[in-house]
């Protein structure tokens, strides 16, 4: 867990050094700064579904994903929760923010393999890598939305925990298909994202969110079923 602890901690001090970057900043330039990252996310998410897509052996799964996954968070209203949430403190902004920052810092390859490479072997190498990639985002995400972005490290830290809690007690049923499958999920969702921040299309993303679950089950009901 030591890799994640660091993923966490470059996090908020990325977060505190964004928001005093920020203000600095003219609107003019914040405004930029939020294409900017539009434009990062459409990129990262399209480059993560693609590329996985192409070697993935079910490729059905992400449209049942999405499907599926959607379904339920619109039933649970998960993002008119959120934002309402939000709308209580520091308006909607925050929550597009957080949700931003979770994404990006959530369903990177290197965030999934991290916590497994470090329960499997002891290597905190993936990890570590994602805590320098994460400090560069969390401080263009603090400046963009404010310091409030860093509530996004407690989901890193609960994301990349429970995968190596999983890890430590079911190793067996991991494998490369399933963060194979769960990256072209993940990939989708920050194209979305990318879409919403930019004020192309609002998504509603939050809702979104439980697909990335379904690849996770569907894998454990199929070795279950063998």
């Amino acid at each position: 867990m030591i890799g994640t602890i660091i993923n966490v901690a470059t996090i908020v001090s990325g977060s505190l050094i964004g928001s005093l970057l920020k203000r600095s900043i003219k609107p003019e330039y914040s405004s930029a700064l939020f294409n900017a990252l539009g434009l990062a996310c459409l990129g990262l998410g399209f480059n993560a579904c693609i590329t996985r897509l192409n070697e993935s052996e079910f490729p059905v799964l992400f449209i049942v994903s999405l499907a599926i996954g959607t379904l339920i968070g619109t039933a649970f209203s998960l993002d008119d929760r959120l934002k309402q949430l939000m709308n209580r403190k520091k308006g909607t902004t925050l929550a597009e923010g957080i949700t931003t920052a979770s994404l990006l810092y959530c369903v990177g390859t290197l965030s999934i393999v991290g916590p497994i490479m470090s329960a499997l072997y002891g290597d905190n190498t993936f990890l570590i890598t994602n805590a320098t990639l994460d400090f560069v985002t969390s401080m263009v995400l603090a400046a963009s939305y404010g310091v409030g972005v860093m509530w996004a490290a407690a989901v890193l830290f609960i994301w990349q925990g429970s995968i190596y809690g999983m890890t430590m007690l079911f190793g067996n049923l991991l494998s490369d298909s399933l963060i194979r499958e769960v990256s072209i999920v993940g990939g989708l969702l920050i194209v979305c994202t990318g879409l919403s921040i930019l004020k192309i299309k609002d998504c509603k993303t939050i809702n979104m969110l439980p697909a990335l679950l379904v690849p996770p089950l569907f894998f454990i009901i199929r070795c279950l079923l063998k």
